[in-house]
């Protein structure tokens, strides 16, 4: 029996943190040995909300690419590509769009959130605007049974079956109602106690050295109530304690209990949280060295997804012109 199929996607905007790695790439590491997965560096969505400056688009492409290896994703278990070199991805979109009532989109909640926080860019696109109906074309061409989202991006694939029934409905039984798969999310917070945000400049990368790695520590923001070394500890609204819960879970309730007591003072437990974070990484790091002194190597391997991808993708697009009479 064939497995059942997994499609996900990131936008290349740069090199990807610690919270992508544990809010997405982590989990889709485990998905790929029971899932078929296809995996998208979604380069035409990363030009919704920055069509004015593409220079860096291609060498964040080869970057997000090192990234997902050093992660541990696997180009013998899983598929991945990049979206622009899978052509019949834009021309389901545009097909989608010819039965897509424009207040669908409207009514997404992230489409006026976005518009409100990004005030100051001129998104006012049909790109924009039609983002979510490309998100639809790229699981649907793949047939996907199945997409690993967090919560925010539930009302994205509602909207991914709502056009799946309008369009099966007029045209026959193309595609399966792809299905949320809920990512099994590890919440961590970027150095100053915000959400870990690149453009927060809180981050921590997933390329980080050793060294790197312990000045972001060293700058993290701690219990502002406790002046002295042997002040008692809050670890509750401490940023380092936030990331001891996911990398020192062994020795937390020890570690919880010193801080309470007085018995460790911020910058020994900053110095342990750094050693905890260094080793967590290593395996990150050596595939990483692996993959950046092979670039040729990484460019073969997205070649091949593509082509790969694209040829999934042109079996689905002629059962949809099928369907469809044209």
């Amino acid at each position: 029996m064939p497995r059942p199929r997994i499609m996900s996607g990131m936008r290349p905007t740069g090199r990807l943190h610690l919270g992508n790695y544990l809010g997405a790439l982590e989990n889709w590491v485990r998905l790929q040995d029971e899932y078929e997965c296809f995996f998208c560096i979604v380069d035409w969505h990363a030009l919704t909300t920055g069509y004015e400056d593409t220079s860096e688009v291609r060498g964040n492409i080869r970057e997000m690419a090192i990234d997902w290896l050093s992660a541990g994703l696997d180009p013998e278990k899983s598929t991945f590509y990049v979206q622009s070199r899978v052509k019949e991805v834009a021309e389901l979109h545009l097909l989608l769009s010819m039965v897509t009532p424009v207040s669908w989109l409207e009514r997404v909640p992230t489409y006026k959130d976005q518009l409100q926080q990004l005030a100051g860019k001129d998104i006012n696109t049909y790109g924009f605007l039609g983002y979510p109906l490309l998100q639809t074309a790229d699981i649907i061409i793949f047939k996907a049974n199945f997409v690993p989202v967090g919560e925010d991006q539930l009302p994205h694939l509602e909207l991914a079956r709502e056009v799946v029934r309008r369009f099966n409905g007029f045209y026959g039984p193309v595609f399966p109602e792809p299905l949320a798969k809920l990512n099994q999310v590890t919440m961590l917070p970027g150095i100053d106690g915000r959400k870990m945000s690149k453009s927060y400049g809180n981050d921590i990368v997933m390329a980080a050295t050793a060294e790197e790695i312990r000045s972001r520590v060293d700058l993290m923001i701690t219990d502002p109530a406790r002046i002295r070394k042997y002040d008692p500890g809050h670890p509750e609204v401490c940023t380092v304690h936030s990331f001891h819960s996911t990398f020192s879970r062994d020795e937390l309730p020890q570690i919880e209990a010193d801080c309470r007591a007085g018995r460790i003072g911020c910058v020994e437990c900053k110095r342990n949280l750094a050693r905890r974070l260094q080793a967590a990484m290593a395996p990150l790091q050596e595939r990483r060295r692996h993959y950046e002194g092979r670039p040729g190597r990484v460019d073969e391997i997205l070649a091949a997804g593509s082509e790969q991808a694209r040829r999934v993708a042109a079996t689905t697009m002629a059962e949809v012109r099928e369907a469809m009479k044209i």
